[in-house]
């Protein structure tokens, strides 16, 4: 072989060897409660840093359409992991969707409602005989007994009508309805918008404090894919960390990924967010955690409230195997 010839073929050889990932990645599609926002940063940031691909996962981040259809779709297998309120995910694994919470994001409920001081509105309990509008997967509906019973109401005495999430404002406006749910973390958008006639009451506030958001993933996918999903939540954890000290490059990346976005309005996003995941938990033993405790008291309210068409040991829920301990939300 002449020396050409031999140049030319390690040449091949090795752009070969160079095209060729040192492991394989695993596709995971990950389905987010909702469609992205500043609440969702650390997942946008961490794919743009090549730190699931670094772990070996193949990242999709999938939009949502509640916290209801994220749990359903997680608990028949459709989605491995997604992203979905506790209450929600507690309920329905009650009717047979196998989850397991593996990351917990809100340590606080983020829900709240929202009404116009002119209407006469003053509490949940004035709420009763008038029209909570919101999309007809959100997670508020699923859990909106316990609230109600927790004020002394009939769930049953308000009247839910289906708007799309964007349409929340203008049918408040509009007083097509009386009352509307959203999350703490776009709080700014209704104070804009509403001014001094913004009513507001935080259910975490009026007597009903569950975990929120949380990371789950389907109870036999773990089974058979430990090491993906112990990846995840380590990238995961890392990612929200890392968001927390330095938010900036963390919200850019959502933007990047997500065009139509507003750096100025996902910057606040982010900034209340952490307000949600602020707790004496994610302080002091592990960001990210779930406490036994809470769990087991979540885990009654939805018993009680909701009610369990199957009731379950809680800690077959959720677990927090996965979680560095060293890494803490900052004080």
């Amino acid at each position: 072989m002449n020396l050409v010839r031999r140049f030319a073929l390690l040449a091949v050889a090795a752009a070969g060897f160079a095209a060729t990932p040192s492991f394989a990645q695993t596709k995971v599609d990950f389905i987010l409660n909702w469609v992205p926002g500043g609440d969702h940063v650390p997942y946008y940031y961490a794919k743009k840093m090549g730190w699931y691909k670094d772990a070996g996962i193949d990242l999709n981040i999938e939009p949502g359409k509640g916290s209801a259809v994220a749990v359903q779709k997680v608990g028949a297998g459709a989605n491995p992991i997604g992203l979905a309120d506790m209450p929600n995910a507690l309920t329905l694994r009650g009717k047979g969707a196998d989850t397991v919470g593996v990351f917990n994001v809100y340590a606080n409920s983020p829900q709240g409602l929202y009404w116009l001081k002119s209407s006469g509105i003053k509490s949940v309990k004035d709420l009763a005989g008038k029209k909570i509008g919101n999309p007809a997967g959100d997670g508020a509906r699923t859990i909106w007994p316990a609230l109600a019973k927790a004020n002394g109401m009939d769930p049953a005495s308000v009247t839910w009508v289906n708007i799309d999430a964007n349409a929340k404002l203008a049918a408040l406006k509009s007083k097509s309805i009386d009352a509307t749910t959203s999350f703490y973390n776009i709080h700014h958008i209704f104070q804009r918008e509403l001014g001094d006639d913004m009513g507001f009451v935080a259910w975490k506030d009026a007597g009903l404090n569950t975990y929120g958001n949380t990371i789950i993933v389907n109870g036999d996918y773990l089974k058979k894919n430990k090491a993906t999903v112990a990846a995840f939540v380590k990238v995961t954890q890392k990612a929200f960390a890392a968001c927390v000290a330095t938010p900036a490059p963390c919200v850019q990346a959502l933007i990047d990924a997500n065009g139509a976005l507003q750096l100025d309005n996902e910057a606040t996003n982010w900034k209340l967010v952490q307000v949600l995941m602020r707790d004496k938990y994610s302080e002091g033993v592990a960001l990210g955690i779930l406490d036994d405790a809470r769990m087991a008291a979540d885990y009654d309210i939805v018993k009680t409230y909701l009610g369990l068409e199957q009731p379950f040991d809680v800690k077959i829920a959720y677990t927090n195997e996965f979680l560095d301990r060293s890494i803490k939300m900052p004080k």
